[in-house]
């Protein structure tokens, strides 16, 4: 790429909180598509592993790491009331304190994840509190209380995040290629009843990494192409995915939700050790893993027809995460073992010799049976891309720019979701970073996947139940 559009300017500090994987990566498309005062963009990084970065490339930083005691203090140091951005890129910070102070002093704000303070996954008890439901309604529910204002992202990177985006394109291609013709709705309620009227039932987070490197993955070693932290406490979470209205069966270690939309129910199990039959071009079909995700939530909530607690139609949506191999034998591991490993490794760009990560969205149910429609970006496309991350960062960080564009053109929009933005000048803005992004109609359904000498408790009056998909 060569030609890299300015799209707004941003006056007063950025103030970019984590500079990990996402943080790095993210960090040179804000310097190419913003004009701002580089002396103004700050980052707060407590984990010494990254200073070095930091140093060599003149970036101003902090070391204090925000907790419940010092937030404020440091962002308020930091920021400027009614001036710059704040990009939150952290683990272990909690994203409701952050934006909701952030709208207080009227500071844009952006996140990839809710996130909860350090402790909360691994130090609540009640697995139903731990679920990503509930950290998304308490943000749903500061967004009831408090209306409009200025604008904060909730959950913008690639999944969270543009996938929702890619929901919205694959229905609108689906409606073209079954001859419908078809405006783009304009509201939440004309969206749901287009996925309605499609006959869609539900939408897979489908999602193949093949990202790999020569040097194999030693034992004790987490490996992984994005945060590792994150990644383990994702997969701690239970097995979590929005229930469709088509659902005829409950499964015997599921919950339902009794507060809020209750759009979602949550397993009795590990979202990481759980796994899901589903389908993506390049494998087609494969196991992914129902790792709780905010968009299985809110995409199935979004497209909600009706009010109540017995909808006229809801899809079904989760998370189907075939993460690298080095990944897969590192769950392995640490689900085996009992523990963590206490070595986190990332797959950096330069060391990754082939693959790609292969993120879209399975809609299924509807009369042409099921499309897939994502982005296919290579780890050697994304190096002529942009500096510092590998392919499964750039799908991240260049939602974020997107996310931050739309921010910017929308500035009192209050808190939003991904679901609730113009996803065609989002995807506008990321396109160009995301490779080969395609769509893909397939014959396949997960009863296909089964063995004829193992037979199992499955219903074939609908393919698409989640009594199914899930694996046994």
């Amino acid at each position: 790429m060569t030609d890299h559009p300015v799209y707004a300017k941003i006056d007063g500090p950025i103030v970019m909180i984590g500079f990990g994987s996402i943080g790095k990566g993210t960090w040179p498309l804000i310097e190419r598509h913003f004009d701002y005062d580089p002396a103004q963009f700050v980052v707060i990084e407590p984990n010494p592993a990254n200073h070095d970065f930091l140093r060599e490339n003149g970036l101003r930083f902090v070391e204090t790491p925000l907790t419940p005691e010092t937030y404020r203090d440091v962002l308020g140091g930091l920021l400027e009331p009614g001036r710059g951005f704040c990009v939150n890129l952290s683990v272990d910070t909690s994203s409701l304190d952050l934006m909701k102070f952030c709208r207080e002093i009227g500071v844009p704000y952006i996140d990839t994840v809710v996130e909860p303070w350090a402790g909360y996954y691994f130090g609540t008890e009640d697995n139903a509190a731990r679920t990503n439901y509930a950290l998304r309604q308490a943000v749903r529910d500061e967004k009831a209380a408090n209306p409009g204002g200025t604008t904060a992202v909730s959950c913008c990177g690639a999944n969270p995040g543009m996938v929702s985006w890619f929901v919205k394109e694959a229905l609108l291609t689906l409606a073209r290629d079954t001859g419908r013709e078809v405006v783009p709705p304009q509201d939440r309620d004309g969206w749901a009843r287009l996925m309605q009227s499609l006959g869609v039932k539900g939408v897979h987070i489908a999602e193949r990494d093949t990202q790999a490197r020569r040097k194999p993955r030693p034992r004790n070693v987490f490996v992984n192409t994005w945060s590792v932290e994150g990644f383990i406490a994702e997969g701690f979470q239970p097995a979590e995915l929005g229930w469709g209205t088509h659902e005829t069966w409950f499964p015997e270690n599921g919950h339902r939700q009794e507060t809020g939309c209750k759009s979602a129910i949550w397993l009795e199990r590990p979202g990481a050790i759980t796994r899901v039959h589903t389908w993506c071009p390049t494998p087609g079909p494969q196991f992914g893993f129902l790792v709780t995700h905010n968009e299985a939530v809110s995409i199935s909530d979004y497209y909600t027809v009706g009010e109540g607690d017995h909808p006229e139609f809801r899809p079904t949506c989760h998370y189907a995460y075939h993460p690298c191999d080095d990944a897969v034998l590192s769950l392995h591991e640490m689900f085996g073992a009992g523990r963590q490993q206490e070595v986190h490794e990332i797959l950096e760009v330069d060391e990754i010799v082939e693959g790609i990560d292969e993120l879209g969205v399975l809609l299924f149910g509807h009369e042409k049976n099921a499309l897939w429609y994502g982005s296919r970006l290579s780890n050697d496309e994304t190096k002529l891309l942009a500096p510092y991350q590998n392919a499964t960062g750039l799908q991240v960080t260049s939602a974020v720019l997107a996310g931050m564009v739309w921010a910017l053109e929308n500035p009192n929009a209050g808190i939003v979701e991904t679901d609730e933005m113009d996803h065609a000048r989002c995807l506008e803005v990321q396109r160009p970073y995301l490779g080969p992004v395609e769509a893909h109609y397939t014959d396949w359904t997960p009863l296909q996947d089964r063995w004829e000498h193992f037979p199992e408790d499955i219903d074939e009056s609908d393919p698409w139940l989640f009594r199914n998909v899930l694996a046994s």
